[in-house]
């Protein structure tokens, strides 16, 4: 049982079945605040699962989640905004009639301050919070170095600047805590790097909870690893504790951890 005193997300004896199928089998795991954890395993191993039932998409048979000392209870995917979480599709989800900064600013709806009558009439109280959030998501293009897409459509350009644009909208509402999932899909190995510098450069304003099978990238920026197999969680802790755990194999992840670079790991962030 994960300690549910716990400053971050709290994911405790977690199962979920759909039909006959066990999907996720007593999962327990937590992410502390500045902490990246990464939740590995192959295909069908119940990560998304996990993922959507931290968002609401999905309701378990049984357990709990916690995040910042309250317990999540029949939360739906639009409350957690609010709560200081946000999250990543494993594709992009970019609207393609509105510009890159337009897709940004689409993400901190559930935050905007501006009353629905103001937005309405176009009042300037709405005006003044278009004005906030439009420098704010132009701030955060500025710091994925994608700014100058900024009015650009998201067709039109190369899927890594989708996906940065992506990250872009699940960061404009200043969460606690982000959910990646599959963020490393579709870049290159320059790409790759400079996708693990950013996510370790978030743990100074929130914690990560990473979904990856790009094995050198979860090696060189987690803290702590869970491993997934079948809905159960076969092997947890340390970067070095799970490449050294036997029943981490090939068969589970699709690559030998023990071929995984030394230097990445012992590197770290």
């Amino acid at each position: 049982m994960t300690n549910a005193a716990t400053g971050g997300l709290v994911v405790d004896e977690i199962t979920v079945a759909f039909g006959g199928l066990t999907a996720l089998d007593d999962v327990s795991l937590s992410v502390e605040p500045g902490e990246v954890v990464g939740v590995i395993g192959p295909n069908g191993a119940g990560k998304t699962t996990l993922f959507n039932v931290v968002c609401g998409f999905v309701r378990p048979d049984s357990g709990t989640i916690t995040y910042r000392g309250s317990r999540l209870r029949r939360h739906q995917p639009h409350d957690l905004a609010k709560a200081g979480i946000a999250r990543t599709l494993q594709g992009v989800g970019l609207w393609r009639g509105m510009t890159v900064v337009e897709n940004v600013m689409a993400g901190a709806q559930a935050t905007v301050r501006a009353d629905f009558a103001s937005a309405l009439f176009g009042l300037w109280r709405s005006s003044r919070e278009e004005s906030r959030l439009r420098q704010r998501a132009l701030d955060l293009l500025e710091e994925l170095r994608i700014a100058d897409f900024a009015n650009r459509y998201p067709l039109t350009l190369p899927y890594a600047i989708q996906k940065r644009t992506s990250l872009a909208r699940a960061l404009i509402c200043d969460p606690t805590l982000i959910l990646l999932d599959e963020p490393a899909s579709g870049l290159s190995e320059g790409e790759l790097e400079e996708l693990g510098k950013f996510i370790v450069g978030l743990r100074s304003k929130m914690g990560v909870l990473l979904v990856e099978h790009h094995m050198d990238l979860v090696m060189s920026i987690c803290d702590r690893l869970v491993v997934l197999n079948f809905g159960r969680v076969i092997a947890a802790g340390t970067r070095a504790e799970v490449q050294a755990n036997p029943e981490v194999t090939t068969a589970y992840l699709g690559q030998d951890v023990s071929t995984v670079d030394q230097k990445a790991i012992s590197a770290g962030p």
